[in-house]
């Protein structure tokens, strides 16, 4: 390897060090956001606004991430031209971001309906503004990753998270005692999405006029996006196709029960697997970090025809998206009833429990799929990606209705909820890999699955006798288990010396000679 050519590895390492910072920051807050809103609006007002944001992200994250890795590749491959190509996009993205908005306002009754829910019908219909300044700000943000400022980007979203927070939280608690904490919050929602679009354009300016014909027509751009979306939508689809069944079949079984106040019970145990989803998406969120960084650099090896270095890039990148997976399932698996206890409370911690030790399962092979999906999609193989999600989606929502709608209303259908789902992921997972490596020339490093797998399953064997912690003890509990977990990849020689040495080249930057 060249000293270019490290420099470079060493500049994208310190850039994804910058994303998983901003990444980890996020988290963070959301953990701060989630038991606030809980908080702020009681927990059936928390049920309900998951019930939206279930829907409306949906949608959000496609135009998100749709539109932050369809730019990224467009900036990333343009030859000295970023501002025209930026331009170019945001001909395409703005009209979209208005339509998808639309849509969703025209479409939140039908929506709210099908849930067996029409108190969540107003806030579906505020979320249709987050979507259209979503839509604007994800190009921006796509053109940060494709120019490779991943510093600036991880800026703008941990900015981001913390006014979101604070206008959701605050404008919930004015409309709580009106009883209509849900829409209070999508309203703040709305406007921390309104605030930071500015800001973005103030960093990446609207492009440049002008005409590159190596650029894709914005036809051709459309056609690639829109194969992109689709992915995105499957995965997206994949991620809340559960919780959007599961409270339709909890609505439907309480009345069927003649349960009083039906849609109040029903708010209360979506709220209760929307905490599990909390901490069940954990590994998803960590890793995203990693696609963020990995998928820029895919896209160059691919544009310039060489293989050895997409292979290269691949292994290394699942190898380390691995290692962070593993870390963040082991806390969750060892000490699911303690996190939801300290989170939550008790109520939710006694019903989610069980749920959550499956979903974990589940959601750590998404979030490895999710790399698979980041990694066929850098590669041009977007189609592949597509089937796959859907295909996944669509056997979550057959599998979780059959399962859940008749049975015991409550704790019982969160926990065949989240078996449905995982069953699922595990499958469509070992597809994905083959797939992957099939094309890329390799995947997941066997080596490092086996020692990754080993740690985490002693570490959820022995949560299963660990009573629940104090809640001042939780913190605590978790460092253990972080300790136990590298110390166990040290010991079976995972992370080694030279892992250290290129951690200390990624954060201190080269001297200049």
């Amino acid at each position: 390897m060249t000293e270019t050519q490290e420099e470079a590895r060493n500049n994208a390492g310190r850039g994804g060090l910058a994303v998983l910072a901003a990444k980890v920051f996020f988290i963070a807050v959301g953990f701060v956001q989630q038991p606030l809103l809980k908080a702020a609006i009681g927990l059936d007002g928390y049920g309900a606004l998951s019930r939206v944001l279930g829907v409306a992200n949906v949608v959000n994250n496609v135009v998100v991430s749709g539109s932050t890795q369809g730019v990224s590749r467009l900036v990333a491959q343009s030859k000295g031209n970023d501002g025209i190509a930026l331009r170019q996009a945001l001909r395409v993205h703005v009209p979209l971001a208005i339509a998808f908005g639309l849509l969703l306002v025209l479409a939140a009754p039908f929506l709210a309906s099908f849930q067996a829910a029409p108190h969540i019908r107003v806030p579906l219909m505020v979320m249709g503004i987050v979507l259209v300044a979503y839509g604007c700000y994800a190009p921006l943000i796509g053109a940060l990753n494709g120019r490779g400022q991943f510093v600036r980007q991880a800026s703008l979203d941990v900015m981001f998270a913390v006014i979101r927070t604070v206008a959701m939280v605050c404008c919930g608690v004015l409309l709580a005692a009106r009883g209509a904490g849900p829409l209070g919050t999508t309203i703040g929602f709305a406007i921390a999405a309104c605030f930071i679009l500015p800001l973005a354009l103030r960093w990446t300016g609207t492009g440049a006029t002008g005409v590159d014909p190596s650029l894709p027509s914005a036809k051709t751009y459309l056609v690639q996006w829109l194969t992109i979306a689709s992915a995105q939508l499957g995965i997206n689809l994949l991620m809340q196709m559960d919780l959007f069944l599961l409270g339709r079949c909890l609505s439907l079984r309480a009345t069927d029960l003649s349960i009083v106040d039906a849609a109040k019970r029903a708010d209360e145990w979506v709220g209760t697997y929307k905490a599990c989803q909390l901490f069940a998406f954990l590994p998803y969120q960590l890793l995203f970090s990693v696609t963020q960084v990995l998928f820029p650099m895919l896209a160059r090896a691919h544009a310039n025809k060489n293989p050895e270095e997409v292979k290269q890039l691949v292994v290394r990148g699942t190898r380390i998206g691995l290692i962070l997976v593993g870390l963040v399932v082991s806390i969750v698996l060892a000490l699911p009833g303690s996190l939801l206890n300290f989170a939550y409370g008790t109520v939710v911690a006694d019903g989610g429990t069980p749920a959550l030790r499956v979903l974990a399962c589940g959601m750590t092979a998404f979030a490895l799929l999710g790399l698979a999906m980041t990694i066929l999609t850098s590669l041009g193989r977007e189609g592949i990606a597509s089937i796959l999600t859907w295909v996944s989606a669509v056997l979550v929502g057959l599998l979780v209705n059959f399962l859940t709608r008749d049975s015991d209303f409550g704790a019982t259908q969160l926990l065949r909820s989240s078996i449905a789902t995982s069953s699922v992921l595990c499958v469509v997972f070992v597809i994905a890999a083959a797939v992957v490596t099939k094309t890329a020339g390799g995947f997941l490093p066997l080596l490092t699955l086996a020692r990754v797998g080993c740690t985490v399953a002693l570490l959820a064997t022995g949560g299963l006798f660990l009573p629940r912690l104090p809640k001042l003890a939780v913190p605590f509990g978790a460092l253990a288990v972080v300790l136990a977990y590298v110390a166990s990849l040290v010991v079976t020689r995972e992370l080694t010396d030279t892992d250290l040495a290129r951690a200390r080249a990624v954060v201190q930057r080269r001297r200049v000679k």
